[in-house]
């Protein structure tokens, strides 16, 4: 089973989103271009891709003005499934 890395979480966030820039350490809410719809796009395009990993709205529930992209990672990190 692969998990994306965060730089190319950050590279779909972009494609999403139209932003120029989403760097993994900004504060999600500080991005220009990116809002709820673009993440919720975003999660969709990531669930079709990793049907494996069980991510979903979930992960920006307690999203503020410090959550960054890199935090939301974390949290998919430790949905991965353990190897059998």
């Amino acid at each position: 089973m692969s998990l994306p890395t965060i730089e190319e979480l950050a590279s779909q966030l972009e494609a999403v989103s139209g932003a120029a820039e989403v760097s993994p350490d900004a504060p999600i809410q500080h991005i220009t271009d990116v809002d709820s719809l673009d993440l919720m796009e975003w999660l969709y395009g990531f669930q079709t891709q990793y049907p494996h990993i069980p991510a979903d709205e979930s992960i920006f529930a307690d999203l503020d003005d410090s959550t960054t992209l890199r935090d939301v990672y974390a949290k998919i990190v430790l949905l991965v499934p353990a190897q059998a």
